[in-house]
């Protein structure tokens, strides 16, 4: 078990005071087996009346109504967590199902859905035969081995860029460039190992780098928000695969919203009445500590 402390700042800023309209905010990770929530404030300038509702993946979030125009918004999100990880490196995927291809059972095929299927064109089928490149040509490989070499390959082929704007790249661009950011990386795995017929997902959410409490580190991607993927293995259940540090198992990883595509998993979404002109700036800020390693520096 691990205790973590993450503090959230996004920051927008205008060159006059506009009008705000609702926006959407996904900072209140969900309780269970694997993360306990043990506080979460949020602290909106200018004031808001919030409202909160669950998505239909279940997701906690916020809807902020604005009365008064600015020109600055600060939204401010803080929350202390206890993370249980997956405990092992080893998954206890049903035997059916260690070996891909693989058919998921009939009664779970109306649940998984569309996380089965592929979003993004790929008319030169690039994405899937650079997928083919982890698989043996017996026809049939490792489940595991086959996940755990396409997560490295995406960190160890692919240079990591940081982008602010909104958005994702398309797979294949992602692959023509051979970069892109967190959420560019997760995209892209997603669309890979749906395309050996493995459900997969997309989550958002923070990353622990024991960098920051002094410890060693080689971690990628801290300090703002982080993406990864969620792949659903018979047995073991949704494990988690972050390709940007070729992590799997959740080790350092906060999830706050899982979805079935990037565009549904935004931390921050709305929009302001003005020209676009007025905008000046948007500014993120992401720090995540372990309070044990507060603690003993204290």
């Amino acid at each position: 078990m691990q205790r973590l402390t993450v503090k959230h700042t996004t920051t927008y800023t205008y060159r006059r005071p506009v009008k705000f309209g609702e926006h959407r905010l996904m900072f209140r990770p969900r309780d269970s087996h694997d993360l306990r929530l043990i506080e979460a404030t949020i602290a909106i300038e200018p004031k808001a009346q919030l409202r909160w509702l669950h998505d239909v993946f279940g997701n906690s979030v916020t809807i902020a109504k604005f009365d008064k125009p600015a020109d600055v918004l600060r939204l401010e999100s803080k929350i202390v967590i206890d993370r249980y990880p997956l405990a092992g490196l080893e998954f206890p995927i049903e035997p059916f199902a260690r070996k891909i291809p693989f058919s998921y059972p009939a009664s779970e095929i109306p649940d998984l859905g569309r996380t089965i299927e592929r979003h993004y064109a790929d008319p030169e089928r690039l994405v899937t035969e650079w997928t083919r490149r982890f698989l043996e040509y017996s026809g049939s490989s490792d489940t595991e081995t086959f996940l755990r070499a396409i997560n490295t390959a995406i960190r160890n082929e692919f240079a990591y860029l940081e982008r602010q704007e909104p958005g994702v790249q398309s797979p294949v661009e992602t692959l023509n460039s051979r970069s892109g950011t967190c959420r560019d990386y997760a995209l892209f795995l997603m669309e890979a190992v749906r395309s050996v017929g493995l459900a997969s997902r997309f989550v958002s959410g923070y990353l622990y780098d024991p960098g920051l409490d002094g410890q060693e580190s080689e971690i990628t991607g801290a300090g703002a928000t982080h993406a990864w993927v969620q792949v659903y293995l018979p047995g073991a259940g949704w494990v988690e695969f972050d390709p940007t540090n070729a992590s799997v198992g959740g080790h350092n990883l906060v999830p706050v919203a899982v979805a079935r595509e990037p565009g549904q998993a935004i931390p921050v979404a709305g929009r302001f009445d003005g020209s676009p002109d007025d905008f000046i700036e948007m500014k993120v800020d992401v720090t995540v500590h372990s309070l044990r390693m507060l603690d003993s520096v204290a």
